[in-house]
């Protein structure tokens, strides 16, 4: 049955000023090597000539910044689309595991009908495929959407090439609100303003982006309608207002505000405008987020005479202390699955991302960069982005949780900072 795809939908029409293609594009570049990979081919798609992107392209670039798939070359002269039957004998011998074939056609109505097929080499089976219906501009995310597909099929696990990353440029004194496919394409602009934009964070179906906002002299949280482009003011309350974080259900925001002139944590409701104090210390507390079941609280405090990465319960009260090594911790993030803590930890003077295994404790520095920051875990909690600077440029980048691929999203003009990794979108 053809699944209709429309970016339209996803994305939306209208915003607080035009959501424009921004033109500076990425360049996907992967380095390293896993330990264990599925070798996986594409034949060329039958009319793919006759479009405006490389579907095979895509969908190879995605597979293989996973970490769990390398490309294996196509068989010279085969001539596939989804309706064939191969013999996959000399698909084999590429080596090659798994096999997409397909075709593209146009539409009576303009769009185009990606249709494909995948096959499993080894076991001699057909994995099924899909009928994709889309705009030109959407031939991008039904190659995303048949990377996912594949995934799936031979991992078991979701695959999170169709979701989205929110991420902060600023250009020339002008900062942008920018959303992006997971890969880095398709740019468009939410918002822009000479004031600091920070902290974007997505709420937990992606129909909204949180973010902070200078533009009244002093940060104020925003929620942004990605569809509409409508804000809500979420937080303007006296003094500092920032760090905001979604909770799991989406009824209330955790974020760091100075009502008494202190950084403390506050739980603000979204139905009611109404605040919580969560945090009663002396010190600065911040960066909160909430672990995936809602249970528990990871946020940043100085209390122990340096920033250091405390959890204490949903409702606020005792605060137990979670990274000991190293003198300087921040930025918490947690897994989907709740199993790991990436940061960000200062180490010989760089900053550089550190995972930990919540149930050892054990630490894995992940970089060797020494100015990273904003960690992000993939929907699938199987990919870690974070920016950084190489070679003095900003840089957004994402890594496997072994620290072994890295995909290096570069390109686009001035600073690229504070990504995060948008949900599964239903």
């Amino acid at each position: 049955m053809p699944l209709p795809l429309s970016r339209r939908a996803l994305l939306g029409a209208a915003s607080l000023m035009p959501l424009s293609a921004v033109h500076a594009q990425f360049r996907v570049e992967v380095a390293g090597v896993g330990l264990t990979q599925l070798p996986f081919s594409i034949a060329p798609f039958k009319g793919g000539d006759q479009i405006p992107q490389d579907l095979a392209a895509i969908v190879r670039a995605d597979l293989e910044r996973s970490g769990q798939f390398r490309y294996a070359a196509p068989v010279a002269g085969a001539v596939l689309d989804e309706t064939s039957r191969p013999d996959l004998a000399p698909w084999r011998e590429r080596p090659a595991d798994v096999l997409l074939a397909g075709s593209v056609s146009r539409l009576a109505d303009g769009r185009y009908d990606v249709r494909f097929r995948v096959w499993d080499v080894v076991r001699l089976q057909d994995l099924g495929g899909m009928s994709l219906p889309v705009s030109a501009s959407d031939l991008r995310l039904a190659a995303h959407r048949m990377a996912d597909y594949i995934y799936e099929k031979l991992t078991g696990e979701k695959g999170v090439f169709s979701t989205r990353i929110a991420y902060v440029t600023k250009n020339a004194g002008r900062y942008t609100l920018l959303v992006a496919d997971a890969d880095g394409e398709n740019a468009q602009a939410a918002l822009g303003s000479p004031e600091p934009i920070i902290s974007p964070a997505w709420s937990p179906t992606g129909a909204h982006l949180a973010y902070v906002s200078f533009e009244s002299r002093k940060p104020v949280i925003y929620s942004h309608e990605i569809a509409t482009g409508r804000r809500r003011l979420l937080a303007n309350f006296k003094g500092s207002n920032s760090a905001p974080a979604w909770s799991p259900d989406g009824k209330s925001l955790l974020a760091t505000l100075t009502l008494d002139g202190r950084s403390q944590l506050y739980s603000i409701d979204l139905s009611t405008g109404s605040h919580t104090r969560l945090t009663q210390s002396g010190s600065i507390d911040t960066e909160p987020v909430w672990d995936t079941a809602g249970k528990n609280i990871y946020f940043v405090s100085d209390r122990g005479g340096a920033p250091q990465i405390y959890r204490m319960g949903a409702r606020g009260g005792q605060a137990d202390r979670v990274s000991f090594s190293g003198s300087y911790n921040t930025s918490p993030a947690i897994s989907p699955d709740g199993r790991w803590l990436a940061y960000i930890g200062r180490v010989g003077g760089g900053f550089k991302l550190q995972l930990m295994e919540l149930s050892s404790g054990q630490v894995t520095q992940l970089t060797d960069t020494t100015d990273d920051e904003s960690p992000s875990f993939s929907p699938n909690g199987r990919m870690i982005m974070y920016a950084t600077r190489l070679q003095g440029r900003e840089a957004l980048m994402t890594t496997t949780l072994d620290g072994r691929i890295k995909t290096r999203l570069s390109g686009g003009q001035g600073d690229i900072r504070e990504p995060d990794w948008g949900p599964f979108l239903a």
